[in-house]
């Protein structure tokens, strides 16, 4: 008998004193493991209209690699704005860019119409450099939201006057006509070049110096479509913008979007939407190549919400024998609205912090994963 009590006591003492060591030993690992998961940058890119049906299309229409597939980590966000089941782009982004829920048509503000802090301003604070990419106008409702704040989505004009002194470091996209052939005769270019940006709005420059600021101005309103031969504009701007934040030692904050997609839904075009969606899908490849390379790069790809009520249908065809029958091996698209729907949107992720977007969660959570992995909160 006192022979195993003697032997439970010894082995009562290797557990306790095993476990404890175990503890200890891991301790330094989970807290390097915990820094590892903080990106030094990170790239949002939005396909503005862009669900599920239109992600899975890129599957059957695609030639390049399709972007998706590289990312480990997806799951779905919730769109509905502070007021509407239905979102609209300005409530949407503003969710992406700042954290709340706002009313449809707000740019940057609450449902008081009171200005809320972006995560692009959160950035410039931290020394980042920061930049925006739209195939619409640069003052469009997505990419105003990161900038600017006022009432509503349709004061371009007024949106305009917010880049200058938002900090911005590149951007590239449409909208000439809301800086210089503005309702109030006045020209917003020497206010840009007086806040120190390069301007150019005839084509993207291929060589950009760290100290300086660049603006793009490529079109009146927004960019032409990809129908309309636009080229790769995306996808060059993309690649533009990532080798000129990038060589920022502090990191950068990149928002892309894919604009058209949503056009394309608009009009229940399935071309146009088709073109868009592989245009952004070069993007997604472009911004996929350097975070594989760079390892501290953290890529979110996601939509503000689903346009068209798209539809990947069977191609109802005539038979021989002059009865209708669905093809299953064709597809057609086919749309159900004009307007905005309210399904689910997907969220691709990839690079350091992607494991934190897991489930289904609401829109804002964009913001707050990012500032979660950042470290911001």
């Amino acid at each position: 008998m006192n022979l195993i009590k003697t032997l439970l006591s010894i082995l009562s003492v290797v557990l306790f004193t095993g476990c404890t060591t175990t503890v200890n030993k891991n301790e330094p690992e989970q807290i390097a493991q915990s820094a590892e998961t903080k990106p030094l940058n990170i790239i949002l890119l939005i396909g503005d209209g862009m669900g599920l049906s239109q992600v899975t299309a890129s599957f059957f229409w695609g030639e390049n690699q399709n972007a998706f597939q590289r990312f480990p980590h997806v799951s779905l966000i919730k769109t509905s704005s502070s007021r509407e089941k239905i979102t609209d782009s300005a409530a949407g982004a503003t969710a992406f860019s700042a954290g709340i829920k706002t009313y449809n048509g707000a740019i940057g503000v609450d449902d008081n119409i009171k200005p809320v802090e972006t995560v692009l301003e959160m950035a410039e604070k931290k020394l980042q450099k920061t930049g925006l990419v739209a195939t619409s106008s640069i003052t469009h409702a997505t990419p105003a939201s990161f900038f600017a704040h006022v009432e509503r989505r349709s004061m371009e004009e007024e949106i305009a006057k917010a880049m200058a002194g938002s900090g911005v470091d590149f951007f590239a996209g449409g909208g000439l006509k809301f800086f210089h052939h503005r309702s109030d005769q006045t020209s917003l270019l020497p206010g840009l070049i007086d806040a120190g940006y390069e301007l150019d709005t005839t084509s993207l420059g291929s060589q950009h110096d760290i100290s300086k600021k660049y603006a793009y101005l490529l079109d009146s309103t927004g960019m032409p479509r990809m129908l309309d031969g636009r080229g790769d504009f995306l996808p060059n701007a993309t690649k533009q913008a990532i080798d000129y934040l990038s060589q920022n030692e502090q990191g950068f904050f990149l928002m892309v979007e894919g604009s058209q997609i949503d056009w394309g839904g608009h009009g229940n075009n399935a071309e146009y939407l088709k073109t868009e969606l592989l245009d952004f899908n070069n993007a997604i490849n472009i911004a996929l190549d350097f975070a594989e390379k760079n390892g501290n790069t953290l890529v979110i790809v996601t939509a503000d919400h689903e346009t068209g009520g798209y539809t990947l249908s069977s191609t109802p065809k005539t038979g021989e024998n002059g009865l209708p029958y669905s093809d299953y091996n064709e597809i057609t698209g086919t749309f159900s609205t004009g307007g905005h729907s309210a399904t689910l949107i997907p969220v691709f992720t990839y690079g350091p912090g992607s494991e934190k977007f897991q489930g289904i969660y609401e829109n804002t959570g964009i913001f707050d994963k990012m500032l979660e992995i950042q470290g911001w909160k």
